[in-house]
């Protein structure tokens, strides 16, 4: 039974279902629902800090990283006919980024009531590319057993050590990264660095590791079922997976010297970089689509999980809320000072909806980046309260429960010439720092140690709130148990902050 605080791990939500019937296809409509859909997803993420969704923020933020900009060329006339014409490119140069990007488009276009697939060319094969030096490049794999057998002839897993597990939520489901130092079985013509298989895991079922299960892998690709052992007792269960491999020398491997036998050599025109379409904004189109692209940018930061618990997710998502729907309407009024005036209205509206600590970040975006700082004026901070992004420091005092997203241990290493010590890093949802109401929302914390004594992650330390322990003080040797020992690391020097 759950208490107040407690959050029970419900199944996986059904997934979205497109509207019914599906409406004819407006290419501009089409991004401007896509730019919602984006914001809808990232505040579903973030909803509930317990079943925090940083790689959903992720993804969704970097959809507009070279898309926003275009967005608003598209948007920006009062001509339907040349609307049209300039969002149906934008869409295509969109989904020509990769089947991901297309299949992301397509799903949410969908959710929100339009078959895109009829504005879209027909999506062309996947093929692996070659590298500057014209080698061919390993693809990414699914796991499966006809691909991990392929695998096995060229790299040794039984020797195969870990050098990073990142067990993550995702909402409802539990998601696993691994990477590992694998030994060819093929020779090289110079010394090159090692090989990295890189693992993948959805749908995560059970979980056992700890620091001597570090030697050693077994990769078991069933149907619907992957299995992957590590040392003596380390395991990782999972719905499905993919893989891939970062090794230079992979075309010298018998997989890469059949996939060279078959991939075009690399011409003048592969490496060069196509430019999204677009041209010139207004004034005050430009002033929006920059406050919304650093605000993306932002949101795209939880890409690093130390700056996960800084980026006020909701509170952005709140006040661009509708966006699309905005920019489509400012674009469209008839003559260049309406639409102007327009696009000023919605910077304003923006910021009203954000509430004084965005708009107060969100003037100094416009006057740093824009050069508008006219368009909405800057609140008066809070007495003796430094403007900030975030909702303020943590006071002291460690809560007694917490409920574990993300657990990441690193082994030390040599990165580009670099000695990287061992680190051990988690996110924790904690309760309010306050008990005067159980409707107060939960917080997201992030903390680190390197090189820790002992790291033991099982899967129960994902179930939801429970008993949480901390043994010492956080500025020396300290440790933190979860759930009675289902997470449990030490820190001989401390940590990166104190869990309050």
């Amino acid at each position: 039974m759950c208490d107040d605080h407690d959050v029970a791990i419900p199944a996986p939500p059904p997934s979205d279902v497109p509207c019914s019937p599906m409406r004819p296809a407006s290419a501009m409509s089409v991004l401007a629902a896509l730019l919602d859909r984006a914001l809808d997803q990232m505040a579903k993420a973030a909803a509930d800090i317990r079943l925090f969704d940083r790689e959903a923020i992720r993804a969704a933020s970097d959809v507009w990283d070279n898309n926003l900009f275009p967005l608003f060329w598209a948007a920006s006339t009062s001509d339907a006919d040349e609307r049209e014409r300039r969002a149906t490119a934008v869409l295509e140069w969109m989904a020509s980024l990769g089947e991901r990007r297309r299949g992301w488009m397509t799903e949410q276009a969908a959710i929100a009531g339009y078959d895109i697939e009829a504005l879209l060319a027909p999506a062309r094969p996947h093929t692996p590319g070659r590298d500057y030096r014209g080698h061919v490049m390993a693809p990414q794999y699914r796991l499966t057993h006809q691909n991990v057998d392929e695998l096995v002839p060229d790299y040794d897993l039984a020797t195969a050590s870990v050098r990073r597990l990142q067990v993550e939520r995702a909402g409802a489901r539990l998601t696993a990264s691994l990477q590992l130092v694998a030994d060819r079985r093929f020779a090289v013509d110079e010394p090159a660095p090692p090989a990295l298989l890189n693992v993948w895991l959805d749908g995560v079922t059970d979980i056992a590791f700890d620091l001597s299960d570090t030697q050693g892998v077994i990769l078991d690709a069933g149907v619907q079922k992957i299995g992957i052992s590590l040392g003596p007792g380390g395991r990782l269960r999972a719905a499905g997976g993919e893989y891939h491999l970062d090794d230079r020398s992979w075309h010298l491997s018998a997989a890469g010297r059949r996939a060279d036998a078959v991939v075009p050599p690399r011409t003048s025109r592969s490496g060069r970089l196509r430019r999204p379409p677009g041209g010139d904004l207004s004034s005050d189109a430009r002033a929006a689509a920059v406050l919304l692209r650093h605000s993306m940018l932002e949101l795209r930061s939880v890409r690093y999980a130390a700056r996960a618990d800084h980026v006020p997710v909701l509170k952005l998502c709140r006040a661009f809320s509708g966006a699309g729907e905005a920019i489509l309407a400012a674009g469209s009024q008839y003559g260049a000072l309406r639409r102007e005036a327009a696009f000023q209205d919605v910077i304003r509206a923006w910021a009203g909806q954000g509430g004084p600590d965005i708009t107060r970040w969100f003037a100094a975006v416009l006057r740093e980046h824009a050069g508008r700082p006219d368009i909405i004026e800057t609140p008066r901070p809070p007495e003796r309260t430094p403007p900030s992004l975030t909702d303020g420091s943590p006071v002291s005092g460690t809560p007694s429960r917490a409920a574990l997203v993300m657990a990441a241990w690193t082994a030390a290493h040599t990165d580009y010439q670099t000695e990287r010590p061992a680190a051990a890093q988690l996110q924790l949802a904690l309760p309010p720092r306050t008990d005067k109401s159980s409707s107060e929302p939960w917080r997201l914390r992030t903390v680190g140690c390197t090189e820790p004594n002992s790291f033991r992650l099982h899967a129960d330390a994902f179930r939801g709130a429970g008993p949480f322990v901390q043994v010492g003080k956080p500025t020396s040797a300290c440790s933190l148990d979860l759930h009675q020992g289902a997470l449990l690391i030490a820190s001989g020097t401390g940590w990166s902050a104190s869990v309050s």
